[in-house]
């Protein structure tokens, strides 16, 4: 199915089922610890053995020397792997370092070896007696001192419209500030896993992935075999937030280790190597200037971020959003990308709007001051409708003028002090603050097959995966939908690459996409079922198991009686979203508490609104947003991978030293979703709201700590140490 108009009335608008606040059909599973995950298939594959990864201990240089013999002598060894034997490898498009290193090596913790044993604990005692000899060669760790030898990205070149230098020199009012972020780690609970096992020269791994089409033709690459001789499982995926999108380290060496010791073999990344051999957010320092007539609107704006990679890597697209977000004829938006050798830099939730909109929403903030404006009218004196940089482009939908007053009314912003550090309750200084939220509306083909059997019962098949996001229960809920059937009647089978290729789970896209492809499916199968029952497909109704028309009501299930049907079709997208501006829309509000004595940050309650189209099931969908914020939480006040500079390693690789949020950590949360369908998105009429709900949350946060304090922080996390010295003097 093609969708390149937009879609009009369709059966999703029944909302018989879709919308419903429908709780997770895989929770059962879950919390009865029946759910698969990678490391526990202990049923798909007997005489499993354990394999332990050896990363390198240096950040640059090469390797001199490996010896292995006293490690394969070890007890319950059966083979290591290293460079040396794992015959010739390829690289992936997804990965920017080789998973496996050697004799090179490009950064810290690269796996350099794998040690396979009847055990694990004989793996991981076998690699400690790998001993390897390295040839260190100096490194660049340190974003600041690459700064100014960074360059403009081939994929990514400036963008403007107007003229900034002329627009801001002439604006009467100005703020030109300079804000950074650290180098983040995803954190998932489940860590990088994989069983491999070969059948002839036939690869099975059944692993922990979020884009199972992409993993499988990289393995293909990486290994030189044809795709068709590889099948990737990953039913269920413990969080991934972005660093599960890629063919990682754990799935290649499996596959080596399984071939090697010629028995099925599975690995486990240890956390700290999870931290430094997978990939991270990395650090941006990003440069925001504004120039406003004496009235509030924007005239100019600019912002440029740096960021670092590993050669051949990309950057952290920390412009994307000012492009689109606030309304002024002459702009600049630019990226320059430093080369790094830390670990390699990467997509982590909201990639580009979580770490730019720290920034951009904190300027904004800033700049509503200088003007003695009121920062929720300051954003919405500065809406647009239209794409800033193409006019003719308008946004095929877009409130966040209604999500900013909606949430303001909801929160009690008129009760906020706008002069800082006035507020007290007790020991601690209270303050409000805000930001827009936004995150642009991606759409990828993706393909799903649908069987209806002699009972009645729905299948659906996609290789979508559900990285605790609900892709089971929307997915379901679509099927149930569109064939009129309870979502009992349903069974969703997700995750595997012998399923027809789905969008996969990430940017965003994937509750949308992945349904409208169930969507496309199941308007083949209701064609198939009409034929079957001898009515017409346009004008038949699917509802409570039975098919109506023309006054006759024939039941779903007698179309298969005589054997299963089944259809196959994916969603492929046109040109609409060359013709509209698509995203999705949303302000957070945040009031803090501050320690007057210590300048401890206490997060007290948190308001997100949304628009992103129909929400196709408010309860996950709402679970999704708090998550969201719970990491732009993180993001503001505690998260930061600490760099090694002399060894270029991240020090606190752990979940001891790499601190994330806890239940204390965040108070009440509430969630709103304005009701929104956006037919020019698809057929769904629906976006993404799953990164949307991290965008702006920093910048929210740093804005109420500024309102608590008078201290304006422009280096996260905002940590006390950074407060402490600036705090009001204590009556």
């Amino acid at each position: 199915m093609r969708f390149d108009t937009p879609a009009t009335t369709n059966p999703i608008d029944q909302l018989r089922v879709i919308g419903k606040p429908t709780d997770r059909i895989d929770g059962p599973f879950k919390t009865t610890g029946t759910a698969p995950y990678a490391y526990e298939r202990h049923d798909v594959v007997p005489n499993q053995a354990y394999g332990y990864v050896v990363g390198a201990t240096i950040a640059k240089g090469r390797i001199a020397s490996i010896d292995t013999s006293v490690a394969q002598k070890a007890p319950g060894v059966l083979a290591v792997v290293t460079a040396r034997n794992a015959g010739k490898l390829g690289k992936g498009n997804f990965n920017t370092a080789h998973l496996l290193g050697g004799p090179e090596i490009q950064h810290y913790h690269q796996a350099i070896a794998l040690v396979v044993a009847e055990t694990f604990e004989q793996a991981r005692a076998a690699a400690q007696l790998v001993r390897v000899d390295y040839r260190r060669t100096q490194g660049r760790f340190d974003l600041a001192r690459a700064r100014d030898s960074a360059v403009v990205p081939k994929s990514d070149p400036d963008t403007g419209a107007g003229d900034f230098d002329t627009g801001f020199a002439n604006a009467p009012v100005q703020i030109d500030v300079t804000y950074t972020t650290p180098d983040q780690s995803h954190a998932m609970m489940e860590p990088h896993a994989s069983i491999a096992a070969w059948n002839g020269d036939e690869l099975t791994v059944w692993t922990s992935n979020q884009m199972i089409n992409w993993g499988k033709q990289d393995m293909a690459r990486t290994l030189g075999i044809p795709s068709e001789k590889v099948r990737l499982d990953s039913p269920y995926i413990g969080g991934g937030f972005g660093g599960k999108l890629f063919l990682r380290a754990d799935v290649l060496l499996a596959a080596l280790g399984a071939r090697a010791a010629k028995r099925p073999v599975k690995v486990a990344l240890t956390r700290p190597l999870m931290i430094n051999n997978t990939t991270h957010r990395p650090a941006t320092i990003q440069r925001i200037r504004i120039g406003c007539d004496r009235d509030g609107k924007i005239q100019a704006i600019a912002h440029e971020s740096w960021s670092g990679d590993l050669p051949g890597g990309g950057p952290e697209v920390a412009t994307q959003q000012t492009r689109w977000l606030y309304a002024g004829p002459n702009r600049r938006c630019a990226l320059r990308l430093a080369t790094l050798d830390l670990p390699e830099g990467n997509a982590m939730r909201a990639p580009g709007e979580a770490p730019g909109m720290m920034a951009l929403e904190a300027a904004v903030d800033e700049m509503a001051e200088k003007l003695g404006m009121d920062p929720v009218e300051f954003r919405i004196r500065n809406d647009t409708q239209v794409d800033p940089e193409r006019p003719e482009r308008p946004f095929s939908q877009r409130q966040l003028v209604e999500c900013l007053r909606t949430g303001a009314d909801r929160f009690g912003w008129d009760r906020r002090n706008p002069k800082p550090a006035q507020v007290r309750d007790g020991r601690w200084l209270v303050g409000m603050g805000v930001a827009a939220a936004f995150r642009n509306n991606l759409v990828m083909k993706s393909g799903a097959r649908v069987r209806l059997d002699g009972r009645g019962i729905v299948t659906v098949e996609t290789d979508m995966t559900d990285i605790g996001t609900g892709s089971y229960t929307v997915i379901g809920q679509t099927a149930a939908e569109m064939m009129g059937v309870p979502l009992e009647r349903v069974v969703v089978k997700l995750g595997d690459s012998s399923f027809p290729v789905s969008a996969g789970s990430g940017g965003q896209w994937g509750a949308n996409t992945s349904t409208s492809g169930v969507f496309a499916a199941c308007m083949k199968l209701r064609e198939t079922v009409a034929g079957k029952l001898g009515v017409d497909a346009a004008t038949a109704e699917f509802v409570d198991g039975q098919v109506r028309a023309n006054g006759r009501s024939l039941s779903l299930a007698d179309a298969a009686s005589d054997g299963e049907l089944v259809a196959e079709d994916s969603i492929e997208f046109g040109d609409l979203d060359k013709k509209f501006q698509q995203s999705t829309f949303g302000a957070h509000f945040v009031e803090v508490g501050v320690d007057a004595y210590t300048g401890e940050c206490r997060i007290r309650r948190m308001l997100a609104v949304c628009a992103a189209g129909r929400i196709l099931n408010p309860k996950s969908a709402r679970s999704q947003v708090i998550g969201a914020m719970t990491m732009g939480a993180g993001a503001a006040l505690m998260e930061e991978l600490a760099i090694d500079q002399r060894l270029g390693f991240f020090v606190n690789h752990d979940l001891a030293g790499y601190e994330v949020p806890v239940h204390a950590d965040i108070p009440h949360q509430e969630v709103i979703f304005l009701d929104e369908t956006d037919p020019i998105s698809s057929p769904m009429k629906a976006k993404g709201v799953g990164e949307l709900g991290i965008c702006g949350v920093g910048g929210a946060v740093a804005n109420a700590i500024y309102n608590a304090t008078g201290v304006r922080v422009r280096d996260y996390p905002i940590t006390l140490d950074k407060l402490i010295g600036k705090m009001p003097a204590v009556a």
